[in-house]
C-alpha cells in the first residue's frame, strides 16, 4: 500500500460511496494517532502545544495542507491545543482523502 503522505486527494462528488468501517480501520493503521469517531463518518485527533503561538502556527500549517489538497477539516483551537476532524462532506462519510490529509498533518510533527 503506498504511503498516504505521497498521495494527493481526488475529487469526491455525490454518488461516491463512503468507506465502510473495515476500509477505514485499515487506513487508520497508517495514521495510528487518529481515532474513528463513534458515528464512523469522521476521524479526529487532538494535538497539544506549549503555547498559543505554536497552536496557531499548527492551525496555519493545517490550513496550508488543506488548501493544497482542496480538502478541508473542521478544527477546534484553544490556547494550547487543536482538534482536527476530517470527513468528506460531499459523500456523507469517510474517503481516502481524509486519511491522506491526516497523514500529511502527522508529517508536520515528524
Amino acid at each position: 500500500m503506498p504511503d498516504l503522505r505521497t498521495k494527493h486527494c481526488a475529487v469526491c462528488e455525490g454518488g461516491t460511496a463512503p468507506l465502510d468501517a473495515a476500509q477505514a480501520i485499515r487506513l487508520l493503521e497508517q495514521v495510528p494517532d487518529w481515532a474513528l469517531a463513534e458515528d464512523p463518518q469522521h476521524i479526529n485527533r487532538r494535538f497539544r502545544f506549549k503555547n498559543f503561538h505554536q497552536t496557531m502556527a499548527f492551525v496555519n500549517a493545517v490550513a496550508w495542507i488543506a488548501h493544497g489538497e482542496d480538502h478541508h477539516p473542521d478544527m477546534e483551537a484553544s490556547y494550547a491545543a487543536c482538534t482536527v476532524h476530517y470527513s468528506t462532506h460531499a459523500i456523507g462519510g469517510l474517503s481516502e482523502n481524509d486519511f491522506i490529509c491526516a497523514a500529511k498533518i502527522d508529517g508536520l510533527l515528524d
